[in-house]
C-alpha cells in the first residue's frame, strides 16, 4: 500500500518560514518524480514545485520562485519544501505527489495545512 504523508504545516506570520516534509512508503521512491501542489479555499489546486528522480533538476511556479526550495532524500524516501518569506497568499493545503517515470502511475498525499497570518 502506497502512502505519502505530509507534515510540517502550521500557522506562521507573514515573512516567516516553514519546512514541509513528505515521506513515502510502499513505493520505490527513487523512481518517482516528486511534486508539491497547493489548494487555497475556493481555488483550484495549483502546481508549486517539482524535482527529478535524482534531484538534479528543479522547477518552480513563478509565484514561489526565489522563496521556496524543493529537495529530496531518496535514502529517507522523503521530499521537502522549504518555504521562506511566506506571504498571506501562500495560505493553502499543501500536497505532495509522486509521478512514476514512464508510466501513468501517480500518488497523492493527504495534505498539510499552511496558514500565513498578518
Amino acid at each position: 500500500q502506497v502512502q505519502l504523508v505530509e507534515s510540517g504545516g502550521g500557522l506562521v506570520q507573514a515573512g516567516g518560514s516553514l519546512k514541509l516534509t513528505c515521506q513515502g512508503s510502499g513505493l520505490t521512491f527513487r523512481y518517482y518524480v516528486m511534486k508539491w501542489f497547493r489548494q487555497a479555499p475556493g481555488k483550484e489546486r495549483e502546481y508549486v514545485a517539482g524535482i527529478t528522480i535524482d534531484g538534479g533538476r528543479k522547477n518552480y511556479a513563478e509565484s514561489v520562485k526565489d522563496r521556496f526550495t524543493i529537495s529530496r532524500d531518496n535514502v529517507r524516501r522523503t521530499v521537502y519544501l522549504q518555504m521562506n518569506s511566506l506571504k498571506l497568499e501562500d495560505t493553502a493545503v499543501y500536497y505532495c505527489k509522486a509521478e512514476g517515470m514512464g508510466s501513468n502511475t501517480e500518488y497523492w498525499g493527504q495534505g498539510t495545512q499552511v496558514t500565513v497570518s498578518s
